[in-house]
Parts: structure tokens; C-alpha cells; sequence
């Protein structure tokens, strides 16, 4: 082995010493060894101060065993949260973020305006905040709604794009008619329904049935009706919904409307030109009335073969069970595209009711949870009634 080989294998150990150290926490039974300074114990202090066993200020830069804390002292906070920032990556941050609210219930220190302006804006600080809101002094306000609106705007800039094409092929599909005129034919779609009719002779397709695209219009195709379970356990979904709520609103072609409900129903849809006025607009926490909610959204429909409902909720029903499931079912019968969504998130299916989402699956409406990626080719797949792309794991 040359000089150089041996220092490549000494370096990746070394290497794999300080991410275990890392790892670990140090003190006697860590096996490692490893000493850490300079920028390695800037990063194991911040680790220790959330993720220590002790309850003392952090130990910042000393490299000391992981009995540090946080504390609610609100100035080390701040210090803690610029570290972190510091050290590590903004998805890393975001995880530490809300390991510090749930471990060590720092909530409340989010309603000093010097916390909010030290934090990392993103999805689940958004729904903290507003299940904070009733409690948030007015001095601490604006600043909330400031970082409210830089998690919503980078939201909007992931999803809108993709969102507005996608359901704009699907439009555009639903609306194709069967008699159209010349240029108006789909030919590829044309050829492909007659192709029975194919004549060897003459080498060429006789078509009976012409499949034609709709005619651009700037009316209305389709109407869309998203009622939003604001319990305290569908936060992120309340989130999403606002910000999905505010990109359909901004389609000529669709007429959104935005509902949500504990024990109560609220329309929003009046400020869904702002997804931040609506998420303020939400209480998040409560009881839940499914029921109630769903007849609210009933008695708005106008025209029940051109309406998408969707419903994200847990189906924790504390209303009555028997009505709710004959409202889904009637709205079906009428020609309403009803969609259930457990939640509308990157995390996956909550605890929900299996009973309640069994019984909305036999009346043709399957319950499943939702990313927000896969969320616009839902809304498509529900405009052009066709099957629902419905992930395996439900």
C-alpha cells in the first residue's frame, strides 16, 4: 500500500469516527474516541441542546457531553435557531425546527417577533403558527403573517405551474365533443375510436364518430368545491389546501370554492385571491361535523355533472354518520366527481376512521392520502371522470 493509499484509508475513517461522534453525543460510552472542535463542536452543541437529556442553556461551542438544552430562555433560542441555520441544510433545519416545538414545547416562544424572524419558514411552522393564532399578541401579528406568506409563496412557486397544466389538458379534454367542426377534429383520438372501420382496399379509415377539442372558451368548465377538515391534526393539509384553493381560483375556467369546518363551516372562498387571508381565516383544533360541512357544500352546487368535490378530512365524524354517507351518496347520483382525501401532505395517511372511509369506498368514493405532487393529476383524473390515480398504499 502507498504512502498516499494509506492516508485516503485513515482519512475515511476518521471520517466515519466524527459522524459517529456525531451521531452519538459523545461521553465514555461512545466508543469513539473522536474529539471534536472548531466547527464539528459548533454543530454537536446545537445537536445537544435539542436532542440532549439536560436543561441547561446550550453548550454552544464547547463540544461537551449532550447535556445541554434549550430552556425557555427565548434569547437562546434565537441563538440556537441561527446555529442551526448556520450548520446545517434547510430541510434539516425545518426536522430540528419541529422536533424543538414537540420535544421540548417551544411553541410558545413563537409569539415573540424575534423568534418568528430567527426561524425557517415551511409547512408545518405554518400550521404551529396558526394554532397559535388566537394566543399571538398584536405586536407579534404582522411578523407571523410575514412568515406565513414566505412559506405560502415558495409552496405557490413548486406547485402552481404544474398545477395549471395539468388541469388545463384535462379541461381542454373534458370538453371535446363529438360533432365538431373541421378544425376542431382530434384526429389522433378520431382515427383510434374507428378504427374497426378500416377498409384494406382503400388502404384508410371511415370514420362514423368524430371526437372533436371543445371550442376555447373563457367560461366556466368546471366547478370545484374543497372542504377542508381544520382539525388539529390535518394542519399541513389546511396549508396545502389554501395554497392549491388560490392557484384554481386563478383559472378562468374553474369556479373554486373553499370550505372548512370543525364543529362549525366557514367559506373562504371569498379570499382566495390571498392564500395567507385564508389560512388566518382557519381555527385550527376542535371538534368535527362532516355532515354539516358536506350539506353546506350541497346546497351550493349548481351544476352537479360539471362539479368536483373533495373532501380532505380524517373522517373522525362526531355529526351524524348514516346522513353523512346519504349526502356523498346522493351527490354522486347527481353527477358530482366526489373525492375523499385523508390528507393532503407529504407525510402520508394519518389515524383516520376506517369504518367511515370502508363505507365512502362502497359507495365508489375510496378514501387515500395525498401528496401535494400527486394532488394535480388527482384533480385531473376527477375533470375528465376518469379512474383516480390512487397510490398502492392507502
Amino acid at each position: 500500500m502507498s504512502g498516499g493509499e494509506g492516508h485516503d484509508v485513515t482519512d475515511v475513517v476518521q471520517e466515519r469516527l466524527r459522524r459517529w461522534r456525531l451521531v452519538l453525543g459523545g461521553g465514555p460510552a461512545d466508543g469513539t474516541g473522536c474529539v471534536l472542535s472548531g466547527r464539528d463542536a459548533a454543530m454537536d452543541g446545537a445537536l445537544a441542546a435539542l436532542y440532549g437529556k439536560g436543561d441547561r442553556p446550550p453548550a454552544g461551542r464547547t463540544g461537551r457531553d449532550r447535556s445541554a438544552g434549550l430552556g425557555g430562555s427565548a434569547p437562546s433560542v434565537a441563538r440556537w435557531l441561527g446555529d442551526i441555520r448556520t450548520y446545517f441544510p434547510s430541510s434539516v433545519v425545518q426536522v430540528m425546527q419541529r422536533d424543538a416545538i414537540d420535544r421540548l414545547g417551544l411553541a410558545t416562544l413563537l409569539l415573540e417577533p424575534e423568534m418568528l424572524e430567527a426561524v425557517e419558514a415551511d409547512v408545518h411552522l405554518v400550521g404551529t403558527l396558526l394554532s397559535l393564532n388566537k394566543a399571538m399578541p398584536e405586536t407579534t401579528k404582522e411578523t407571523a403573517r410575514a412568515v406565513v406568506r414566505k412559506a405560502v409563496e415558495d409552496l405557490e412557486k413548486r406547485l402552481a405551474t404544474r398545477t395549471r397544466a395539468t388541469l388545463s389538458g384535462a379541461l381542454d379534454r373534458s370538453a371535446r365533443v363529438t360533432r365538431p367542426r373541421h378544425h376542431d377534429i382530434d384526429w389522433n383520438r378520431t382515427i383510434a375510436a374507428n378504427l374497426k372501420n378500416y377498409l384494406p382496399e382503400y388502404r384508410t379509415v371511415v370514420p362514423e364518430r368524430l371526437i372533436g377539442y371543445g371550442r376555447a372558451s373563457q367560461s366556466v368548465k368546471k366547478e370545484v368545491v374543497l372542504c377542508v377538515d381544520q382539525s388539529g391534526s390535518m394542519a399541513a393539509s389546511v396549508v396545502y389546501a389554501s395554497v392549491f384553493g388560490a392557484v384554481l381560483a386563478s383559472m378562468r375556467s374553474v369556479s373554486t370554492r373553499l370550505v372548512v369546518f370543525d364543529t362549525a363551516v366557514v367559506d373562504l372562498t371569498d379570499q382566495l385571491d390571498d392564500p395567507v387571508d385564508v389560512l388566518f381565516g382557519t381555527q385550527l383544533g376542535g371538534g368535527t361535523d362532516i355532515n354539516r360541512a358536506l350539506a353546506y357544500c350541497q346546497s351550493r352546487i349548481t351544476r352537479p355533472a360539471e362539479t368536483v368535490v373533495v373532501l380532505i378530512s380524517d373522517l373522525y365524524e362526531g355529526g351524524i354518520r348514516d346522513e353523512m354517507l346519504k349526502r356523498v351518496a346522493a351527490m354522486k347520483a347527481s353527477g358530482v366527481q366526489f373525492v375523499t382525501l385523508l390528507a393532503l401532505s407529504d407525510e402520508g395517511a394519518p389515524a383516520y376512521d376506517r369504518e367511515h372511509a370502508a363505507a365512502l369506498a362502497a359507495l365508489g368514493a375510496p378514501a387515500f392520502a395525498c401528496t401535494p405532487d400527486l394532488f394535480p393529476e388527482v384533480m385531473a383524473a376527477a375533470i375528465e371522470k376518469r379512474p383516480l390515480p390512487i397510490p398502492d398504499a392507502v
